[in-house]
């Protein structure tokens, strides 16, 4: 058994990162100003996208984003059930209804065959959601759109950097949000970006996301800029900060080392893991590769006699860290009552929920990292197999 504790996820941060934040504190600039900028005209080239707006987390991308589009007091937004609760958070800040989608079994991504089913003359927009680090159905997505006239605010949280056909996400219609949270792919601690080829939108979401001033609100402190301003719109404190920002520039430097770390991993526990009877890992689809953010496995209680919650205890008292992404929507007290939701309308994610476990893949696991939590999930099916006889505990 390990003697210290391996957490379910742990920031890559290096001498890099630690030199461009005090890099970014000796220069005096604490708040928005050149760092941001620089970073989003590198993520832009990055992913190919004409636009790439930074701001204080992915929950501000996707408000900022729903704003753009002008969506309305009684307009409805179609969201996935199996993901965090900011993508239908932000719906209703505009006293808009978030309308809920199950998710495919072998995926978790959201059932695009379920979404028609879903629109009304009041649906306004789709935001699907990259679950994991794997893109949706992006092709069948967007002709939904484009039949029923519909925006797409792709929640990208997990996908960076993924792709789709050989692009990248973030370079399809219309709106691309990432998040830049510390248990993220690259972080800048707290922070995201909306990234888009619409100007339109990104004109709006730039003034947005700074109390609604016009043009470059941050330079009014530098020498090139000017003490007057104009407040054209009602907006919000949405923008990302200089220090934060410089974690952002080294982590972005890194992403691919990054992925090639977390693919490698994944790629050790689907080998150690195919011939387990008791779990089974997420289909992966061939039509893109996935950002492995998680790597969530199913346990097939059938042949267990534990239950999931049970079984992260088993993990835990070995020292191994795990996490559930996540807990759908429908069963949160707040959305089940609010919208009269039946757990009925969503088999898929009620059965699914009850057998995942999101497992530790992150940059700066060691070899024996990778092998105690191969170890603990073998050690642990062995001993609760249900032909030994055992009861659920």
């Amino acid at each position: 058994m390990r003697k210290s504790f391996l957490p379910f996820h742990k920031p890559s941060i290096e001498k890099e990162e630690i030199k461009e934040v005090v890099d970014s504190l000796k220069s005096g600039w604490l708040t928005t100003g050149p760092k941001v900028k620089r970073f989003e005209e590198e993520f832009k080239k990055f992913i190919g996208a004409k636009y790439a707006l930074a701001v204080n987390s992915g929950t501000a991308a996707l408000h900022l984003a729903l704003a753009a589009i002008g969506l309305k007091e009684g307009d409805e937004v179609i969201v996935p059930t199996m993901t965090f609760t900011a993508t239908a958070e932000v719906v209703t800040y505009f006293k808009a209804k978030p309308i809920f989608v199950d998710c495919e079994p072998d995926t978790l991504l959201i059932d695009t065959n379920e979404i028609e089913k879903k629109i009304t003359r009041r649906t306004k927009a789709i935001i699907p959601v990259h679950y994991g680090g794997q893109a949706c159905d992006i092709d069948k997505i967007l002709e939904i759109a484009k039949k029923h006239k519909l925006k797409v605010i792709w929640d990208a949280a997990h996908a960076f950097p993924a792709t789709y056909k050989g692009k990248l996400v973030g370079q399809f219609p219309d709106i691309t949000c990432f998040s830049f949270y510390a248990t993220k792919t690259i972080t800048t601690g707290e922070g995201g970006m909306a990234v888009t080829n619409n100007k339109k939108y990104a004109d709006r979401i730039k003034i947005l996301s700074l109390h609604g001033i016009s043009k470059d609100a941050w330079k009014r402190y530098s020498k090139e800029g000017s003490w007057r301003y104009e407040v054209i719109t009602p907006g919000f404190k949405y923008n990302l900060t200089d220090t934060a920002t410089a974690l952002g520039l080294s982590q972005l430097k890194k992403c691919k080392s990054f992925w090639q770390k977390r693919k490698k991993i994944a790629g050790i526990y689907d080998k150690a893991f195919r011939k387990l009877k008791e779990i089974e890992s997420l289909n992966q689809r061939g039509y893109g590769v996935s950002a492995r953010h998680l790597y969530v496995i199913k346990l097939n209680l059938e042949k267990l006699a534990i239950n999931r919650n049970r079984f992260i205890e088993e993990l835990k008292k070995r020292n191994i860290g795990a996490s559930v992404h996540y807990i759908p929507l429908h069963l949160h007290s707040y959305w089940k009552k609010k919208y009269h939701l039946k757990t009925k309308n969503y088999p898929i994610a009620n059965e699914v929920f009850k057998r995942i476990i999101s497992l530790p893949i992150f940059p700066d696991m060691s070899k024996k990292d990778i092998n105690d939590v191969i170890s603990a999930i073998k050690e642990i099916i062995l001993k609760y197999r249900k032909e030994n006889g055992k009861k659920i505990i």
